[in-house]
């Protein structure tokens, strides 16, 4: 499980008791909490750092107490109409702090692609971990949220960042409207990004995360029944791709 969110409360917010009870709910369904599912860095650049600060602090913790190998981040909101390249230095210096601090602990940051942050395309985020360069600094592949940027994510960025992806989100978009798709039904070219990561050998995990009813900047809803059609979506184009020789 990648924990978002529990009892309409978002994981950072989340109090020691809340979070021991989700440890024994865990433990009693015999699941693992992979990944801290954090809003970290989503954010305006201009703000004070110290904000995003105390809370990766907090991630940090939850993911030590359940025992998880990640924390996703973002690369913060950049202001309405200014150029990126103006914020870089800040951005990396930013993160480079965080790192260090994730490194620490043992646990690696997962930078999550997301439209209006500096990485929302795939060269800015090739830009931020090449420069940081650090293996306690991995990628996330979410393909809907290239897609959603105007890009094809597979004929444009995978090559450049497949050295980096550590954990992958499978949901899909349409070019253009950016309506969120089952798997395979938009243009996130998750068939080939799945073949490709399969020759790669990847050994991460795969995330759904479909976001079928709602899908909005600061969260998303699926539900159960159409949860259950983007899983079906997921496990098709899986069957589909060629057992290793």
């Amino acid at each position: 499980m990648e924990l978002r969110s529990a009892w309409g409360k978002n994981v950072l917010d989340l109090t020691d008791e809340e979070l021991a009870a989700l440890t024994q709910e865990v433990a009693r369904r015999t699941m693992t909490v992979a990944v801290i599912a954090s809003p970290v860095g989503k954010s305006l650049i201009t703000d004070p750092a110290a904000f995003e600060s105390a809370r990766l602090d907090r991630a940090l913790a939850i993911a030590r107490r359940l025992g998880s190998w990640g924390v996703r981040v973002f690369s913060f909101y950049l202001p309405p109409g200014e150029s990126p390249e103006r914020y870089r230095d800040e951005v990396l210096r930013r993160i480079e702090q965080w790192v260090h601090r994730a490194a620490e602990s043992g646990i690696t940051l997962l930078h999550e692609n997301e439209k209006g942050i500096y990485g929302d395309i795939p060269h800015r985020c090739f830009d931020l971990l090449n420069s940081i360069g650090s293996p306690w600094f991995r990628a996330v592949w979410d393909p809907a949220n290239f897609v959603r940027c105007g890009v094809r994510p597979f004929s444009t960025g995978f090559a450049m960042l497949a050295p980096f992806i550590a954990h992958v989100h499978v949901k899909d978009a349409v070019l253009g409207s950016g309506e969120v798709t089952v798997a395979g039904a938009g243009d996130g070219e998750i068939a080939e990004t799945l073949a490709a990561l399969a020759t790669r050998g990847y050994r991460g995990y795969l995330s759904l995360e479909p976001h079928l009813l709602i899908a909005g900047s600061h969260g998303g809803f699926t539900g159960r029944t159409a949860f259950l059609t983007a899983l079906r979506a997921l496990r098709q184009l899986l069957e589909g791709i060629p057992a290793p020789s």
